[in-house]
């Protein structure tokens, strides 16, 4: 860290080369924008993920798309901004990691997933940015989307008329389904909003719902012999960790009742799901960086609305198609961004 006579006379510096650049006196300079030009050396940003949920053992794939948006900002590591990178396989490790974090007096943390119930009840006083795949304000991380009103603000991945998307794909992949059982984690920031948005769209398309809350293994396979012994012919899961976590076992369910089926997140599909539909995590969690940007500036989080993602991504497995005996339609493989073959 720069000492202070010497951040004295960086300033100076600074401000000279600034005015010169402003009159066109010097060319070619390295870029340094205003937000990258701290007072005393690099801010120091904590990042803190779960090794579950979307992230599947690797958050460090939304941890690089956040630093690339941090880059594409004009911030460079070491120089203006240190990050300090930390993962938990659960909550109690996320708690102890979130309070390593507070105790280091760090300027900002940006939190993924379940990650941010763990920096949560710890700080008032530091800044948070959140990508969280539930509903903020049911979560009690913010008052409301429009004026989160606490220090945390970010984006919320559950997204307006997501769950209605689904099903209508579904329904294009599989023309003949008509009941469709929903697996849904009660405990998860968002459920309702969901479900109602699932009633919704299951009202314009014809079909008829079954709400099965699942939170424990044999909370699924009661699910399942329920599926079993009333009539259903396709299959929707809610995202959450809970659901994700039994990914392998909804696929291999789905498949043996030869059920077509959709959810939220890429893995789903990889598993054996046949189709996927949700956000686009490596351009959301660019996006993230321009908040982290402009708190590092001055903006209090309590002033930036939480957003919702704007870009989806649509995952569709061919093999589960064939083994199910369906011909995914043109309209639905067009749309796709990646086709399992």
């Amino acid at each position: 860290m720069m000492r202070p006579p010497v951040v004295r006379r960086r300033r100076q510096l600074l401000r000279g080369a600034l005015v010169l650049v402003g009159l066109g006196l010097v060319s070619g300079c390295e870029r340094l924008p205003p937000s990258v030009l701290p007072a005393a050396g690099p801010r120091t940003i904590g990042f803190l993920a779960p090794t579950t949920g979307p992230y599947i053992g690797t958050p460090a794939a939304v941890y690089e798309a956040f630093r690339r948006g941090l880059g594409e900002l004009g911030y460079v590591e070491g120089r203006d901004i240190v990050l300090d990178y930390r993962a938990g396989a659960d909550r109690t490790q996320l708690a102890d990691l979130a309070t390593e974090l507070v105790r280091r007096k760090v300027d900002l943390v940006v939190a993924a997933g379940v990650a941010s119930y763990a920096i949560q009840t710890l700080t008032e006083a530091i800044p948070v940015v959140f990508g969280f795949s539930g509903d903020p304000v049911e979560a009690g991380f913010v008052d409301g989307y429009a004026r989160p009103a606490r220090n945390m603000t970010g984006m919320s991945f559950l997204g307006e008329k997501l769950t209605a998307k689904r099903l209508e794909l579904l329904k294009q992949a599989a023309p003949s389904v008509r009941r469709v059982a929903v697996l849904a984690y009660p405990g998860h920031a968002g459920e309702r909003r969901e479900w109602q948005d699932a009633e919704a769209a299951a009202r314009s398309l014809g079909l008829a719902l079954r709400h099965l809350e699942v939170s424990t293994s044999d909370d699924f396979e009661r699910a399942f012999a329920t599926m079993a012994s009333e009539p259903t012919d396709g299959l929707l899961a809610f995202s959450d960790n809970i659901t994700l976590a039994h990914r392998a076992r909804i696929a291999e369910v789905a498949l043996e009742r030869r059920l077509p089926s959709v959810f939220g997140w890429r893995e789903y599909a990889e598993a054996g799901g046949l189709l996927a539909y949700g956000p686009d995590l490596d351009t959301s969690w660019g996006r993230l960086a321009s908040y982290v940007d402009r708190i590092l500036k001055g903006a209090k989080p309590s002033d930036l609305p939480v957003e919702e993602p704007t870009t989806f991504a649509l995952t569709v497995n061919l093999k589960t198609a064939r083994t199910l005996g369906l011909t995914i339609q043109s309209t639905v493989l067009t749309q796709a961004d990646e086709v399992i073959q």
